[in-house]
């Protein structure tokens, strides 16, 4: 009896040494596993961290433009109006040789046609359409000294930001238009200030005039026929296929359609949209209306899916309450079903709109690439949308551009982070749990 507990003892302490290190191989592994997550999850932000430091590091000088004050007289006589002068006589004056003139004095040293070029190059080349503006909202400064916050040319706002008292050579202004630039600066006339013009104008091909607001406002109505086309076809598309739709091959057929469509590149909608309502329907290109037809058809797979996730969260018991108290099937899912899956049906539309704000693809076949310098006022009005205003921009050689195209990122991902949260905010705040 003796001999056999001495036998199984160390058969014992083997088969535990074992166990003890098959475990210990275990929970290593498992923290090794942790640690790769961990590392992913560390590499994934430092390149989020990373892009977001590029963009704005090249795109925050967007949101300042460079001004040059500079008294000018604006004389009667140079001009040929009076204080009394109609708009039409003011539109008809000479305000571009006024305004050569009046720098032409003020640097004689412009001798030479090259010169005299760079001297007005330092300027955007509106200056004097906005001399004009200027004298038609007020004719009585006619006669009078103002002191005018002149916008630079975008090579000079390169200059100012970025090589101003330095060696660097990173602008195409020629040595006589830089010897300008560094007189005005020592004698205080240049300043930056919030560059309010990004904001409020349109696309144009001076970069120091183009702006947003038209991509912008176009983005907003191709987003509202999106979301009025888009959100009662896929609410009812989805209601019918979880509460009425018979369980067959055909209904098997759509739902499996459906899921497919959610995969399909943006692109594929594009020469969707390009083949059926251009070329069929013979509609315009480049209008928010066809844009929005477009975003609809690539966004409705994504809201039908989660509307169809949210009516199978409603708990049956919901519908045999409600049934057992006598509601029939359509009292039962418009009364009872809907507002209970309303919240995960509206967190699922803001994601497909976030999704259609940022595509690109899709309204390039359609025309909207087209330069737009007017704000879109229906949706029936040729438009861009912001994507492709940045998609525009970037393709620009001129590099107050990359600032630009930078900064229109910047706002583009704000919409998107703004509307990315709102959806998660929606679904925390208004979500059941059963």
């Amino acid at each position: 009896m003796t001999e056999q507990i001495t036998e199984a003892t160390p058969m014992k302490d083997t088969t535990r040494s074992l166990r003890e290190a098959r475990l210990k191989k275990r929970h290593a592994a498992e923290k090794r596993f942790q640690w790769y997550g961990r590392l992913s999850i560390a590499f994934g932000i430092a390149c989020v961290l990373f892009l977001f430091y590029d963009i704005i590091s090249k795109g925050h000088g967007a949101f300042f433009q460079t001004y040059i004050n500079m008294e000018i007289e604006f004389d009667g006589e140079k001009l040929g109006l009076t204080p009394d002068s109609s708009e039409e006589e003011i539109r008809a004056a000479s305000f571009n040789s006024f305004f050569k003139k009046t720098l032409r004095e003020k640097y004689p040293a412009a001798e030479t046609r090259r010169e005299k070029s760079q001297l007005y190059a330092v300027f955007t080349s509106d200056m004097p359409l906005i001399l004009r503006d200027m004298v038609i909202a007020d004719p009585s400064i006619i006669g009078t000294k103002q002191t005018v916050s002149m916008i630079a040319d975008d090579d000079t706002d390169v200059y100012v930001k970025h090589a101003l008292g330095t060696d660097s050579d990173i602008s195409r202004m020629g040595d006589f238009q830089r010897s300008i630039v560094d007189d005005l600066h020592q004698r205080g006339m240049i300043e930056k200030k919030f560059n309010a013009i990004f904001f409020s104008n349109s696309d144009s091909r001076e970069p120091e005039l183009a702006g947003i607001r038209g991509a912008i406002t176009g983005s907003f109505l191709t987003l509202m026929v999106t979301l009025l086309m888009s959100f009662p076809i896929a609410v009812a598309t989805a209601i019918y296929l979880e509460e009425f739709a018979p369980t067959n091959k055909f209904t098997d057929f759509i739902e499996v359609n459906i899921n497919n469509l959610a995969a399909v590149p943006s692109v594929i909608f594009g020469l969707l949209g390009l083949a059926v309502f251009i070329n069929f329907f013979g509609m315009p290109r480049s209008v928010p209306m066809v844009g929005g037809f477009v975003l609809t058809l690539m966004t409705l797979p994504t809201i039908i899916i989660s509307s169809r996730a949210s009516i199978k969260a409603v708990p049956p018991s919901i519908r045999e309450a409600a049934m057992g108290m006598g509601a029939s099937k359509v009292q039962t899912v418009i009364h009872h079903v809907l507002p209970l899956a309303m919240p995960g049906m509206l967190t699922g539309t803001i994601i497909g709109m976030a999704q259609a704000l940022g595509e690109t693809a899709p309204l390039l076949m359609i025309g909207m690439v087209a330069f737009i310098v007017d704000v879109p006022g229906s949706v029936t009005d040729p438009a861009t949308v912001l994507p492709v205003q940045i998609f525009l921009w970037s393709d620009s050689p001129e590099r107050a551009f990359v600032e630009k195209t930078s900064a229109a990122i910047m706002v583009l991902l704000t919409f998107l982070i703004i509307m990315n949260s709102t959806a998660v905010w929606l679904r925390k705040r208004l979500e059941r749990r059963w």
